[in-house]
């Protein structure tokens, strides 16, 4: 993704005027390609990124349309960031000089050229010029469903008649969007488990191939398949020709999301077992952690129900983590601190303890009710040994 909007802009309505022969060629001088880039190391540069490019034969000129222009210093822009309510925009750069900055960020660049007819090309030439246009360009960003790569698939789409759509619908796809997010952001773990844990049930339905590349890497090996009809009933493939036009030189992505329940279960019983030793064995330390662990909890909760309520990130609604993060955590801090003299709980506190433990009692049959979706069983077995020890420690002086 290249930032700076205005300037993105700015290169796009100065270049193509210069590209003459680019925007005014005859449908049968393009070729039309998609260029994929690897991941790079910067979190937004995780997922990847391709383009358009569109290169007349006759001069040898060429154009890459994108459509990941974004600008921190948009006015409201992390507000909007945090609301899910971003806009991005479409540009357009030199194809030379796009290659030329991913390579040097160490980013592979593959090119896969398309048969598309004269007709085709024409058309998909023509509506890029029209989306690159100022009051065209900008777009409301989903990272699921309306991104920088599905963008750049439903202009390929459109051009073909639909046969993109066609044929990946009928294919199922190999991950979910949480699986493809939390594999994609291993290599950063504070973050991996933040957006694992804020992802909803949205996040783990199935996927076909069309809706799976939302990606460009899966969108790069998605068109690999594709075939067209031909006139005489026959079919031939989408992808002419496939060209690695720079090596990656960065770490590479694992092949699937990492498992992250024996980890967090294994944190969850550490925390469950020093609260139990702190409670017997060193007080303060106990109520160190334990209102550590209230007060993350309460936290999380109000985020995730924030998430869900005030926001339109949708991948982030219904989430059944709030079943173990919730506000209810606050409400024991203040009976925490009164086990340090041999206050036992009230009868209040003793309800909120019950209705937390049915919440996570609730939680673990969904998980056994056939057509669960939400795949939060890491959170479950984090959280369960932490509030079973909660809930002894507070109540074990009756």
């Amino acid at each position: 993704m290249r930032l700076g909007v205005l300037a993105g802009l700015a290169t796009a309505s100065a270049l193509l005027p210069a590209q003459a022969s680019v925007a005014n060629a005859p449908g049968a001088n393009l070729e039309i390609a998609l260029v994929t880039y690897g991941p790079g190391e910067v979190y937004w540069e995780r997922f990847g990124h391709d383009a358009i490019e569109v290169r007349d034969m006759a001069s040898g000129e060429a154009i890459n349309f994108n459509y990941g222009l974004f600008d921190f210093n948009q006015k409201d822009f992390f507000l909007n960031f945090a609301r899910g309510r971003m806009r991005y925009m479409m540009g357009a750069d030199a194809t030379d000089q796009e290659a030329s900055d991913y390579s040097a960020q160490g980013r592979s660049i593959t090119r896969q050229r398309l048969a598309f007819s004269a007709a085709q090309a024409a058309a998909l030439r023509d509506f890029l010029l029209w989306n690159v246009q100022p009051r065209n360009a900008s777009y409301a960003y989903d990272y699921y469903v309306d991104n920088c790569t599905t963008r750049v698939r439903d202009a390929l789409d459109r051009a073909l008649g639909g046969v993109l759509r066609a044929q990946l619908r009928a294919r199922s796809g190999g991950q979910t969007y949480r699986e493809q997010t939390v594999r994609l952001m291993s290599a950063q773990p504070a973050l991996m488990l933040a957006l694992d844990l804020g992802l909803g049930p949205y996040a783990d339905q199935p996927l076909n191939d069309w809706r799976e590349s939302f990606l460009p890497a899966e969108l790069q090996a998605a068109l690999r398949s594709v075939r067209l009809p031909t006139a005489n009933g026959q079919s031939h493939p989408l992808v002419m020709e496939e060209q690695v036009l720079a090596p990656n030189r960065l770490d590479v992505p694992p092949q699937y999301a990492p498992d992250l329940r024996l980890p967090l279960a294994l944190a969850g019983l550490a925390i469950a077992l020093l609260l139990v030793l702190t409670s017997f064995y060193w007080q303060p330390g106990y109520l160190l952690l334990g209102s550590l662990y209230l007060l993350a909890a309460g936290l999380v909760g109000v985020t995730l129900l924030a998430l869900w309520l005030l926001t339109a990130h949708q991948s982030a609604w219904a989430n059944a983590n709030v079943l173990f993060f919730n506000p209810l955590a606050w409400l024991l801090l203040p009976s925490l601190w009164r086990t340090r003299r041999g206050m036992r709980p009230s009868r209040f506190i003793d309800g909120v303890i019950s209705l937390q433990l049915l919440a996570i009692l609730g939680a673990a049959l969904l998980h056994l009710l056939p057509g669960t979706v939400q795949q939060n069983q890491p959170w479950l077995l984090f959280a369960l040994p932490v509030w079973i020890a909660l809930s002894w420690t507070m109540r074990r002086r009756r």
